[in-house]
């Protein structure tokens, strides 16, 4: 009897983090794939990797989600803080947080097409710029004899467009500048080619070239960049873009807006053989409008074979990239941390240092300096005064007793010829020649007569 109840106990399953995560991921893939939510947009977050995360949510509910790089660079509508919006996507679960997710592929504002938004929106912001102002755009040479076109080298639009100008003004030069003008890499190679005939100085006029398409397929030349790459050329640039019904941003912006590439041969050099020129132009339109149609059941052709293997590649692809995220966010806290730790450690070796400062026993022997100076000064000037007045004192006796003040009265001093003084006139005979000092200079004189000498002073000799 035992043994028949332990037969019929169930056996328990023990599922791993990764098998639940993947089961749970299953079911949710099964029931929510390709499927539209509405919601209000908030917390939008831009990472550097290029993937943007925000949280759709609505008066009581709320869902995270993630639009990969790839999906977010096809947006024709970024995602905004407070617009509600209609989202396409998926459910899936990120296992590193046990949590689920929205995975975005395509954003709708609700009430109207998202191109037909963002073209309204940059419509009205260059309008404000003052970019399609007519003042600002540039006069169309007359006869241009050098002219440039930026187009894809391989569509038929160049080839019209070369066939066009040869045969209606046989010997103008063309130049092509080979560029993508749908798709990814396009608003680049665009933006190069005006660039290229703007700077080189050859061309006289350039001309932008696409053949019709939706306006998914045009959407390159409703791109800001090449709005602004077209307002900055220095040549003037005529948009012949599409059909005559299609309208781009680029179209504001040119000088001048062709109705088709065909047209703009024909809008650009002086028409002749018109009704020739017209029909060639309808056989052109015709075998664009087939290719067009071919390459759209090309590409048909081609998701549908690739439509399985896509999904399965990008949610692999979608869950690294978010651990690569992750891995970022907790790198640039961990160098946050590590920077702050680094900054108090240098703080407190700055207070450390700064009790060993040299600087201020260097002021402190400065001041020390300057008083020792100042007390020298102070001695070396009386001493010099002292020694000032000792010198005048003997000045005064010198004045005193210097000769040439007694001269200074009147007097003067009589030198012989041996320089001997005469005291006497006796010691003067006549015919001698004596030298006679006075205070400042001296003359030099000759004894007339000699005086006569009295009995007395012969005896007193």
């Amino acid at each position: 009897m035992e043994q028949f109840a332990l037969d019929f106990v169930p056996q328990r399953r023990v599922f791993t983090l990764r098998e639940l995560s993947d089961g749970i991921r299953a079911s949710l893939e099964r029931g929510f794939t390709n499927i539209w939510v509405s919601g209000e947009i908030s917390g939008t977050k831009l990472v550097p990797s290029g993937h943007c995360y925000f949280t759709l949510k609505e008066s009581d509910a709320q869902i995270k989600c993630v639009c990969w790089k790839l999906s977010y660079w096809r947006l024709k509508f970024k995602p905004a803080d407070g617009v509600q919006v209609l989202v396409r996507g998926r459910i899936d679960i990120y296992e590193m947080r046990s949590e689920y997710q929205f995975v975005v592929e395509a954003i709708e504002p609700q009430g109207s097409g998202a191109l037909q938004l963002a073209f309204d929106q940059l419509k009205l912001r260059l309008q404000r710029e003052g970019l399609f102002d007519t003042a600002r755009k540039r006069p169309m040479p007359l006869y241009p004899r050098r002219i440039g076109i930026v187009s894809s080298p391989k569509g038929a639009v160049i080839r019209d467009f070369v066939e066009i100008l040869s045969r209606r003004f046989p010997g103008v030069h063309i130049r092509l500048f080979a560029a993508r003008v749908q798709g990814l890499g396009s608003v680049d190679d665009i933006c190069k080619g005006l660039t290229y005939f703007g700077t080189g100085g050859w061309a006289e006029v350039v001309v932008l070239a696409r053949g019709g398409g939706s306006l998914e397929d045009l959407w390159t030349f409703n791109e800001e960049v090449v709005a602004r790459a077209i307002a900055e050329s220095p040549l003037p640039v005529i948009s012949a873009i599409g059909h005559e019904s299609d309208v781009t941003i680029a179209d504001f912006v040119a000088d001048l807006r062709a109705p088709t590439p065909s047209a703009a041969a024909e809008m650009i050099i002086c028409s002749r053989r018109e009704l020739l020129d017209r029909i060639q132009a309808n056989r052109n339109r015709a075998a664009q409008c087939l290719r067009y149609r071919l390459s759209m059941l090309s590409r048909r052709l081609q998701d549908q074979a690739m439509g399985r293997a896509i999904p399965l590649v990008q949610r692999l692809i979608g869950r690294r990239l978010q651990r690569v995220d992750d891995a970022q966010e907790r790198l640039r806290a961990a160098m946050r941390r590590r920077l702050a730790d680094q900054s108090r450690r240098l703080q407190v070796l700055t207070d450390k240092v700064r009790w060993y400062d040299i600087r201020p026993r260097m002021a402190r022997s400065r001041e020390r300096l300057n008083d020792a100076g100042f007390r020298l000064g102070t001695s070396i000037r009386r001493l010099l005064t002292a020694q000032r007045r000792k010198v005048d004192n003997c000045r005064s006796s010198l004045e005193s007793l210097n000769p040439r003040a007694v001269l200074s009265r009147g007097y003067a001093i009589v030198l012989d010829a041996e320089g001997r003084v005469v005291k006497q006139a006796a010691q003067a005979p006549e015919g001698m020649r004596v030298r006679m000092l006075f205070e400042r200079d001296s003359v030099r004189a000759l004894i007339e007569e000699s005086p006569e000498v009295t009995a007395g002073e012969a005896g007193k000799e």
